[in-house]
């Protein structure tokens, strides 16, 4: 039996379980925060949109674009509305997705009765209902469907044809909010505020694939199984286990790894010469291949993330850390050299070049990645009118380290750089696109360091060091409840995100295991009161 049911708390009150079924301590209470309305990111509606109408359908995938906040673009789309050329192009694109959608070849799928005539109202509202609760993610008032119903007879009139009428009605569904955004407002019970059954229909799809519900999901939240232990239990088992999972947490690891930026990745050829356009979404599916094995496969513990000495390569990134390519064509895992000082995701050109600049490596953004994506640490921005820029190149400062001392001996400077260079020189060893060298500008370079008092003398301590730092796990935990709740997290969470941080722990660090106690908890099932003048319902 799960430990949804047996080891955690409801959704909205706490639960004491037996010893004998050896739980762990209860969870505390929560306090969540209030509810937002969450736009579908860029990969949310793309995806959305190929599961309702199918994977050969074309479909725009950058109409408005998405904000970084609190480390995601997930907890970015909590706040962005849509703009009024984005309100345009979601319009050009639903009619667009429509008429390819109900194409002769193609609406047989998605209609699911045969019309009588040109007007034929009750095989409408039959595609109306059953489109409808999947686009909105849950059944449609008898007022919606009737006024869609309308719009699509009087378009099948005016056109003389059935299916022509039903593209505008599909069109109305794909450029309504009730599509665009997540709506999850919470309901009141006797023990308070929750999350109705088809607002976690849709928070655990897109949790943990990064979609919309599929109809086995709707159905469970019609039956109000969602609300419940053992409801819950049997669709997180069956969502963690379908093979759909692993796109869902790659999507996660790639907002919180910042890969999707790796697509504009820049570097002057002329200083780097394994730079090529392929580099940027070669190391994402590097990262992300990585991730993948570790979790889904060998269900490891995710601190291995950082001194793992398995690669996932193909033959240009082969070249680049001056390995075996173990296949011709595409990725395969490869050992890297046991003396060599490349490991886990610190030796990887998708953090080595991504936190660099185009002409040089960067000891600042790469320090600063460290702090503030590995261990969740705030770091302050620069005074306004510093020189934030490093002294160049001299014959008594040739390498980063000797420069970046003479940056620090300015004091407006020191405070913020103290906490980050000394961490990115750690890494120097690798070029601004990963590749090793053992000097800069012909001086050896010295990688040697600390992280909040753990020392280190080369890349592969530095990993050591951060995958033993008392800041690694509960930054895992953090960042998987703001991606999960699409918020940063309030005051009245943190006790909650420690006692995940010591379940994690216990199930020996390991994601698969955590990630149905994550959707368990209180954390994830509980909802905040709704604040004055926010709308109960949306149209």
């Amino acid at each position: 039996m799960s430990r949804i049911s047996l080891c955690t708390a409801s959704a909205l009150a706490v639960v004491t379980v037996a010893a004998t079924f050896g739980c762990r301590p209860d969870e505390p209470a929560v306090t969540p925060e209030p509810p937002t309305m969450r736009r579908l990111t860029g990969a949310q509606y793309v995806n959305s949109i190929h599961d309702l109408v199918g994977d050969d359908v074309f479909v725009p995938g950058a109409i408005e674009p998405d904000q970084r906040l609190g480390g995601f673009e997930a907890v970015g789309a909590s706040t962005t509305a849509v703009s009024p050329r984005g309100v345009e192009q979601y319009e050009d694109a639903a009619y667009d997705i429509a008429e390819q959608a109900l194409a002769p070849e193609r609406r047989d799928g998605i209609v699911p009765c045969t019309p009588a005539g040109t007007v034929d109202p009750e095989c409408a509202t039959q595609f109306v209902s059953s489109f409808g609760r999947r686009a909105w993610r849950r059944p449609l008032t008898d007022e919606q469907t009737t006024r869609l119903v309308s719009i699509a007879g009087t378009a099948a009139e005016t056109l003389g044809d059935f299916h022509s009428g039903l593209e505008f009605a599909m069109a109305a569904l794909l450029q309504s909010p009730d599509f665009l955004f997540r709506v999850e407002l919470g309901e009141d019970t006797a023990d308070g505020r929750r999350w109705t059954d088809f607002e976690m229909a849709e928070r655990l799809s897109y949790l943990f694939w990064n979609t919309t519900p599929d109809d086995a999901l709707l159905d469970a939240a019609a039956a109000g199984e969602l609300t419940t232990d053992e409801g819950l239990t049997a669709q997180v088992d069956r969502l963690l286990e379908s093979p759909r999972a692993r796109e869902g947490l790659r999507a996660w690891f790639a907002d919180l790894m910042h890969l999707g930026e790796l697509d504009a990745l820049y570097k002057d050829p002329g200083v780097f010469a394994y730079m090529s356009d392929t580099l940027g979404p070669a190391s994402r599916e590097e990262t992300l291949l990585g991730f993948e094995r570790l979790v889904f496969d060998d269900d490891a513990d995710v601190r291995d993330l950082m001194t793992t000495r398995t690669a996932y390569v193909d033959r240009e990134l082969a070249a680049l850390y001056d390995v075996r390519a173990p296949a011709r064509d595409g990725f395969a895992a490869a050992e890297l050299p046991e003396d060599g000082l490349r490991r886990g995701l610190l030796g990887q050109a998708s953090f080595l070049a991504g936190q660099s600049h185009p002409v040089s490596s960067s000891a600042t953004l790469r320090g600063l990645f460290i702090r503030e994506v590995l261990l969740c640490q705030v770091m302050p921005g620069p005074p306004a009118g510093v020189d934030t820029s490093i002294p160049p190149v001299t014959e008594v400062a040739r390498t980063l380290r000797e420069r970046v001392a003479n940056h620090l001996a300015d004091e407006s400077c020191a405070g913020c750089h103290i906490l980050m260079d000394p961490i990115g020189l750690g890494v120097e060893h690798f070029d601004g696109v990963g590749r090793f060298r053992a000097t800069d500008n012909g001086a050896v370079i010295d990688a040697s360091g600390d992280i909040d008092g753990a020392v280190f003398n080369d890349p592969v301590e530095l990993g050591q060091a951060v995958r033993d730092h008392d800041a690694f796990v509960p930054c895992v935990v953090k960042n998987l409840a703001r991606y999960a709740n699409g918020a940063v997290e309030g005051g009245g969470q943190f006790e909650s995100l420690a006692w995940l941080a010591d379940e994690l722990a216990a199930d020996d660090h390991r994601l698969k295991t955590f990630l149905p106690i994550l959707a368990g908890s209180s954390l994830f099932r509980a909802a905040g009161e709704i604040e004055p003048g926010e709308p109960e319902d949306v149209e």
